[in-house]
C-alpha cells in the first residue's frame, strides 16, 4: 500500500495544527540505528482510504510503502496512530522503517477458524478468545498477516494454546506458548 509524503521540519505546535487544518497528518519516522528521526506529512484522505482496505485486526502488519517527492520509496510498518480526543480523527502516525537484514518486533493477529461448525459452540458453549495478538520477532520478509487457529473440533470446557498455532521457523514468539489462547466455556 502505497502512500505520497512531503518532508517538513519539526517544527513548533503551530504549525502541526496548521497542517491538520489543511487536511494533512503529521507523521514520524524511525530508523534503527540512529538518534533521529524523519519528519513527514501525508494527506489525511488518503491514509483514511487506504486504512478502509485493511482487514480489521491486520494493521500491525500491514506494510506501507513511503513514497517521497523525489520518488525514493521506504517500506515501514505502522508503530502507532494518536487520535483527537471527541473528533476521533487522526492527528499524528509514528511508523518505523523496515530494513532487509534487520528483525523486527510485529504484534501477528490470532484468528479462529471454524467457528460455525463448532461442536462446542453448537451444544450451548461460547467462544473465548483469550489472546488475540501474538508478539513475534522476525525479518520483514517474514512478517505473517494473521496466524489462524482452527477450533471446529473443540468441545466444551476445550482449550487451545499458542502452541498449537502453526508458526515457521523464521518467526520466534515473544511470549511464553503454553499460554492459553482461545477457550469453549460454558454459558
Amino acid at each position: 500500500m502505497k502512500l505520497n509524503v512531503t518532508k517538513r521540519t519539526a517544527g513548533k505546535k503551530s504549525e502541526s495544527k496548521q497542517l491538520r487544518r489543511a487536511g494533512q497528518i503529521p507523521a514520524i519516522i524511525y530508523m534503527r540505528g540512529k538518534e533521529t528521526a524523519d519528519n513527514i506529512t501525508l494527506k489525511g484522505f488518503e491514509f483514511e482510504s487506504l486504512l478502509r482496505q485493511i482487514q480489521p485486526g491486520r494493521l500491525s502488519t500491514q506494510v506501507f510503502t513511503l513514497v517521497d517527492e523525489q520518488g525514493k520509496e521506504r517500506k515501514v510498518l505502522l508503530k502507532e496512530i494518536q487520535y483527537h480526543v471527541t473528533k476521533y480523527d487522526v492527528i499524528h502516525l509514528d511508523f518505523e522503517e523496515l530494513v532487509d537484514d534487520v528483525p523486527v518486533n510485529v504484534k501477528v493477529p490470532i484468528e479462529c477458524t471454524g467457528v460455525v461448525d463448532c461442536i462446542g459452540i453448537k451444544l450451548g458453549g461460547v467462544l473465548r478468545q483469550v489472546i488475540r495478538f501474538l508478539k513475534v520477532r522476525c525479518l520483514p520478509k517474514d512478517i505473517p498477516s494473521a496466524f489462524t487457529l482452527d477450533i471446529k473440533d473443540m468441545e466444551q470446557r476445550e482449550t487451545r494454546r499458542l502452541k498449537d498455532l502453526n508458526i515457521p521457523d523464521t518467526i520466534r514468539p515473544l511470549v511464553d506458548l503454553n499460554e492459553v489462547a482461545v477457550a469453549i466455556v460454558k454459558r
